[in-house]
């Protein structure tokens, strides 16, 4: 296996440890506050965690020059870190899911049903914003690789997140 399928593999774990315990066999809305604050702490660990494999991928896979690297790696952790706040969105409409997931009313649904819209609209504002950034900074060739490379580790992300996300019940 090679170390960028090592590393992929690495962060589905993740958030499959990250996700489980949402949906565990207790109700998530009868959690202790002590109970809430030790799962937000975990979530946390786990997000900087993935962050640090995504970025050893990307690293391996754009070979950049020492110069370019220099320059590439302040704005990619400023990318970061606007990402991270647009995220916290995500996550937190999954807690609010998790929380409610028993008694979830109809307006709810439609509100978490939004608010993962609304982050997917934020992140393509922010990736378009950034093409340009990083074009000053990286060949056109590698500014489109690193592109690709961050929506496919994102997509497999929130494809593995999804899947641990139990379907609303009508």
């Amino acid at each position: 296996m090679s170390k960028q399928n090592r590393a992929v593999g690495v962060i589905l774990a993740a958030i499959l440890f990250l996700t489980g315990p949402l949906f565990g066999q207790s109700s998530p809305s009868q959690a202790t506050p002590s109970i809430q604050t030790s799962m937000d702490e975990d979530i946390d660990l786990m997000r900087k965690d993935i962050r640090s494999q995504k970025k050893q991928i990307i690293a391996a896979n754009l070979q950049l020059t020492d110069k370019e690297a220099e320059k590439f790696w302040p704005l990619y952790d400023q990318y970061t870190a606007e990402l991270v706040k647009i995220n916290d969105a995500k996550y937190g409409a999954i807690k609010d899911y998790a929380a409610s997931y028993a008694t979830l009313t109809d307006d709810q649904a439609l509100d978490l049903t939004r608010k993962p819209l609304e982050v997917d609209g934020a992140v393509a504002q922010l990736r378009l914003r950034y093409i340009p950034i990083f074009g000053k900074v990286l060949s056109g060739k590698k500014t489109a690789l690193f592109f690709q490379l961050d929506r496919r580790l994102v997509m497999l992300i929130d494809m593995q997140l999804a899947s641990q996300v139990p379907l609303i019940q009508p």
